[in-house]
C-alpha cells in the first residue's frame, strides 16, 4: 500500500478528479437551481473551442512538430488559452508529447497503449510510473521566449484564464449568479471536456480505427474520434507523417484544427505550412495495403498455389 501511494502523483490526482466530482455534482445542481442560457452555452463553447484548439493547434501541430510558423499573436492567444486548459506547460506538454513518438508503444512511451487504455488514458498522469520527462526533449523550444514565460508563469496564467476570466465575464453579464455559472460550465465543466478530448487521443486514437499508412505503430484512424478531437482522429497518418500540419489529409475528412491552421495563413497570421508530398503519401498507402493483404494470404488455413498467390 505504502509503494502504491507513493507512486499516486497527488496534484494531479486530486485536481483531475476534483474537477470531475465538481462537474458531476455541482454543475447539474447550478443548472436545476438556475437554469442555463444562451449566454452561458456560448461562453462554455468560446472556452471549449478556444482551448482545444489551442492543444490542438498550438501545443501539438506548431510547438511540438513546429509544422508551421506562427505570428506572437497566434502564440499568445494557444499559450495563454492553453496554459488555461490545465494540461501543463507547452514545454512540459511537448516533451511528452516528442517522447512518445520517439518511443511510442514501448516502455518510454509516457502514455504507451500497451499498458493499457486506462493507463494511456489517464493512469500514467495519476501514477508516477517513472521518473518525468526532461526538458532536453524541447531544448529549441526553451529559446522561444513566449513559452519559457509561459513555462515560469503556468500556474497564476492558468487559474486567471481557466476559472477567474470566465467567472469575470460570467459577472459582468449577470452578476454573482452569472459569475458561478461562469465559473462552472466554463471553466470547471470545459476542462474536465477538454481533458478527455485529449485524453482520447492517446488512449482511444491508439484502440478504434484502421492503420491506412503503417501498421508499426499502434496510432489508428477514425472519424468518430477526428469528430470528438479536432482532427486529430487521423492519428496514424500523423504518426507516420508527424510534420505535415494536416492529420485528416484527404479533403473530406474532417479536421478543424487544419482548416484553422489554413485559414491563418490566409490571413497572414501563420506561415511555411509544411505538408507531405503526395506521392510518398500514397506509397506508404500502397505499400501497408500490400503488407496486409499479405498478412491475410499467409494466414489462410490452406495456402494458395504460388501463381495465384502472386497474382493477388
Amino acid at each position: 500500500m505504502k509503494q502504491l501511494l507513493a507512486k499516486v502523483r497527488v496534484t494531479n490526482s486530486v485536481f483531475l478528479i476534483g474537477t470531475f466530482l465538481t462537474t458531476c455534482t455541482a454543475v447539474p445542481l447550478y443548472i436545476w437551481h438556475y437554469g442555463v442560457d444562451a449566454f452561458q452555452i456560448a461562453l462554455f463553447l468560446f472556452f471549449l473551442i478556444s482551448t482545444g484548439m489551442s492543444i490542438t493547434l498550438g501545443y501539438h501541430r506548431l510547438f511540438s512538430h513546429l509544422t508551421f510558423h506562427a505570428s506572437p499573436l497566434v502564440k499568445i492567444y494557444t499559450l495563454l488559452f492553453g496554459a488555461a486548459a490545465f494540461e501543463g506547460s507547452a514545454l512540459g506538454w511537448c516533451a511528452d508529447h516528442r517522447r512518445h513518438h520517439k518511443h511510442v508503444d514501448h516502455d518510454e512511451d509516457p502514455y504507451d497503449i500497451s499498458r493499457g487504455l486506462f493507463h494511456a488514458h489517464i493512469g500514467w498522469l495519476l501514477f508516477r510510473r517513472s521518473l518525468d520527462t526532461p526538458l532536453t526533449w524541447v531544448r529549441d523550444l526553451q529559446k522561444d521566449r513566449l513559452a519559457w514565460f509561459q513555462h515560469q508563469y503556468y500556474v497564476p496564467i492558468a487559474i486567471f484564464m481557466g476559472f477567474i476570466l470566465p467567472a469575470a465575464i460570467g459577472w459582468a453579464w449577470g452578476g454573482p449568479v452569472s459569475a458561478l455559472g461562469g465559473f462552472l460550465l466554463a471553466g470547471v465543466a470545459r476542462i474536465v471536456f477538454v481533458h478527455h478530448m485529449t485524453f482520447c487521443i492517446n488512449s482511444l486514437c491508439h484502440w478504434i480505427g484502421d492503420r491506412p499508412y503503417s501498421s508499426k505503430c499502434s496510432a489508428r484512424d477514425s472519424l468518430v474520434m477526428a469528430f470528438f478531437t479536432f482532427g486529430e482522429g487521423y492519428h496514424n497518418f500523423h504518426h507516420e507523417f508527424q510534420h505535415d500540419y494536416r492529420n485528416g489529409v484527404k479533403p473530406w475528412q474532417f479536421d478543424p484544427t487544419k482548416w484553422t491552421i489554413w485559414l491563418l495563413a490566409k490571413l497572414g497570421l501563420v506561415k511555411n505550412l509544411r505538408t507531405v508530398d503526395e506521392e510518398r503519401i500514397l506509397k506508404a498507402q500502397i505499400a501497408e495495403h500490400d503488407r496486409q493483404l499479405e498478412a491475410k494470404l499467409n494466414a489462410r488455413t490452406s495456402p494458395l498455389c504460388d501463381s495465384v498467390h502472386a497474382v493477388i
